[in-house]
């Protein structure tokens, strides 16, 4: 059994639910950050940069593990520091149209990659961060899931822009 349709659809489809919720953000929002953090679903990113941090870590961090993953014995994959990468990547300075463009290009390499994978692949171990021992399998599950934690993001960020009075 391969990847299942229905996972590799949901990847397919994230930029286009990333530029649609994206875009329900008003511009003057765009690098917004509300006043208090919590209940966030995940990152502590302004809308813009919910979308660069999607972006980075597809690069950086997905194809990477993905290709150690299929390319070497049983590799230990390390989680990237958000903020870190963050700090270099002038995220509310960016231009928004280039980095949906970027992780659009970037999602349909993955995607390629991910419908490619065999069986044999797929069952391939190592171990990542805090998620412990994987499979390719469930790293691609683990990218799904990164998927929804930032759909969730924006809206979390789209509900606090709507409650704020300015």
């Amino acid at each position: 059994m391969t990847i299942a349709n229905a996972t590799l659809a949901g990847l397919a489809a994230m930029p286009d639910r990333l530029e649609a919720v994206f875009n329900l953000v008003p511009s003057s929002h765009r690098t917004w950050v509300p006043p208090s953090w919590e209940g966030i679903p995940g990152e502590r990113f302004s809308p813009l940069g919910q979308v660069c941090h999607v972006r980075d870590i597809e690069v950086q961090g997905y194809h990477v593990r993905f290709l150690r993953m299929v390319s070497e014995e049983n590799p230990s994959l390390v989680s990237l520091d958000s903020y870190e990468l963050a700090s270099g990547g002038a995220y509310d300075r960016a231009d928004p149209e280039d980095i949906l463009a970027a992780f659009r290009t970037a999602r349909d390499a993955t995607v390629e990659l991910v419908r490619v994978f065999t069986e044999d692949q797929l069952a391939r171990r190592g171990t990542f961060g805090e998620y412990g021992a994987i499979t390719l399998r469930s790293l691609v599950h683990y990218l799904a899931s990164h998927d929804s934690q930032h759909l969730a993001c924006m809206d979390w960020l789209l509900g606090q822009i709507h409650a704020d009075p300015r």
